[in-house]
C-alpha cells in the first residue's frame, strides 16, 4: 500500500470522466488499498480514483466516526438507479478543494448498484451521510468538484483561495 498525491483545484484532471471498470482484479484491489491509505492519511471520509490521478469508477469511503473501528467500502462503477424527490442541504468539502466548506444541496435518498472489493455485484439505499458522500464522490467520477454546484462567484473565489494557499505553502 501507497499513499498517493491527491489532485487539487485548478488541476484539469479533475474535470475528466472516468472510465468503467471491465473487472475487479489484484491490480484494482491493490488501487483501493492505496486509495484507502490515501484517504486516512489526508484525513477524509471519501476518495474518487481520479483524485489521485487515475480515470477509473472507483471510490473508497470510511464514515465511521472518531473512536469507532474503522469501516471501509469500496464502489466500483457505482451508479445511482433512483433519487428522492426530497433534497437535503449538508455542509460539504473535498480533499481536492482544501479547507473549503459550503452547503450544497442533494436528494435525500438514493438506491445504488455497484461492485465491492471482491467484485460482487451490490444495490443497497443510502441516506444521511452516506447519501451525501456517495453523490458527492460520484460526481468525481463525472469530472464534477462540489464546488462545482454553487455560483460561479463562490466557485471562483474557492479556487482562488486554494492557489492562495498553494504559493503560500
Amino acid at each position: 500500500m501507497a499513499i498517493r498525491e491527491i489532485l487539487v483545484v485548478p488541476n484539469p484532471a479533475l474535470k475528466q470522466v472516468s472510465a468503467p471498470v471491465e473487472q475487479v482484479d489484484d491490480a484494482l484491489r491493490a488501487l483501493m488499498d492505496d486509495m484507502l491509505e490515501t484517504m486516512y492519511a489526508a484525513p477524509g471520509i471519501g476518495l474518487a480514483a481520479i483524485q489521485i490521478g487515475v480515470p477509473k469508477r472507483v471510490i473508497v469511503m470510511d464514515l465511521a466516526r472518531e473512536g469507532e473501528d474503522q469501516q471501509p467500502r469500496y464502489f466500483v462503477n457505482p451508479e445511482i438507479l433512483w433519487a428522492s424527490d426530497e433534497t437535503a442541504p449538508y455542509e460539504e468539502g473535498c480533499l481536492s478543494v482544501p479547507d473549503i466548506y459550503d452547503e450544497v444541496e442533494r436528494p435525500a435518498r438514493v438506491r445504488l448498484r455497484y461492485m465491492n472489493y471482491a467484485g460482487e455485484p451490490i444495490e443497497e439505499d443510502a441516506e444521511g451521510i452516506f447519501a451525501v458522500c456517495i453523490q458527492h464522490e460520484m460526481d468525481h467520477l463525472d469530472g464534477v468538484l462540489f464546488i462545482d454546484h454553487l455560483s460561479r462567484l463562490k466557485r471562483e473565489q474557492a479556487i482562488k483561495k486554494v492557489k492562495k494557499q498553494a504559493k503560500a505553502a
